[in-house]
């Protein structure tokens, strides 16, 4: 029988999600497209429910994630700072040891 194992992880920061793989897909794409709003279309987010997100994100953080410029001549944008791509890096990192660890957890059910 071939068993497979499900799970989802989190990080939390006084109560309040930080992080999760939705909120991780989220700052992945601003980094790609330099914006906010063209991250939310990437991902068929609505440009409201980004922004609560990437709000949520900023307010749980130690740090500033991201930096915003206002529109002008050569329009607004979005950008992660060092921070921000260091706590998608760790998460990455975190949720892959995760999962080669419940893989390996798995393997004792072939033995029942």
């Amino acid at each position: 029988m071939n068993y497979s194992i499900k799970s989802r992880i989190w990080i939390e920061s006084n109560g309040h999600v930080l992080l999760g793989e939705g909120r991780v897909q989220l700052l992945k794409a601003i980094e790609q497209t330099g914006s906010l709003s063209k991250a939310s279309k990437t991902l068929n987010l609505s440009y409201k429910k980004a922004w609560h997100l990437l709000n949520s994100i900023n307010q749980s953080a130690k740090n500033p994630v991201t930096i915003n410029t206002t529109g002008g001549k050569d329009g607004g944008g979005t950008i992660l700072t060092n921070y921000g791509k260091t706590l998608i890096r760790v998460f990455d990192d975190i949720n892959q040891n995760c999962w080669e660890f419940l893989d390996s957890e798995l393997e004792k059910m072939k033995n029942l």
